[in-house]
C-alpha cells in the first residue's frame, strides 16, 4: 500500500499558476513511478504526466507540455505538478498516481483527488 494525498488545487484565473502537492506515506517512495491524471466533470479520467523513480525521466501529455512540470523531492516523500498558463480546458479533479512499473500506463495506487479550477 502507497497512501497518497493530494494537495494545492483551488480557484484561480486563466493565465494563472498553481502548485499541486502528491504526499506519500511509508520508507518506500523512491520505488515508485509517479503520474499525475485528471478527470473534467462527464469525460473520462486522463493522463497528464509521469515521472520515474528518481525523477530523471519525465513526459508530459501534449495538452499540457510546455506549462506543466511534474517533480519529485524523494526524501520528503512528495511529488509535485507546477501548472502554468492555465486554461478553463485544465478544470479537473487531479489525481496523483504510484506505480512500481516506468513508463506504464496502469497505476497501482492513487489519491483522492484535489479540485483545480480555472475561472475565464
Amino acid at each position: 500500500q502507497v497512501p497518497l494525498v493530494e494537495s494545492g488545487g483551488g480557484l484561480v484565473q486563466a493565465g494563472g499558476s498553481l502548485r499541486l502537492s502528491c504526499a506519500a506515506s511509508g520508507r518506500t517512495f523512491s520505488s515508485y513511478a509517479m503520474a499525475w491524471f485528471r478527470q473534467a466533470p462527464g469525460k473520462e479520467r486522463e493522463f497528464v504526466a509521469a515521472i520515474s523513480w528518481t525523477g530523471a525521466s519525465t513526459y508530459y501529455a501534449r495538452y499540457v507540455k510546455g506549462r506543466f512540470a511534474i517533480s519529485r523531492d524523494n526524501p520528503k516523500n512528495t511529488m509535485y505538478l507546477q501548472m502554468n498558463s492555465l486554461n478553463p480546458e485544465d478544470t479537473a479533479v487531479y489525481y496523483c498516481a504510484a506505480n512500481a512499473v516506468y513508463p506504464t500506463k496502469d497505476y497501482e495506487y492513487w489519491g483522492q483527488g484535489t479540485q483545480v479550477t480555472v475561472a475565464s
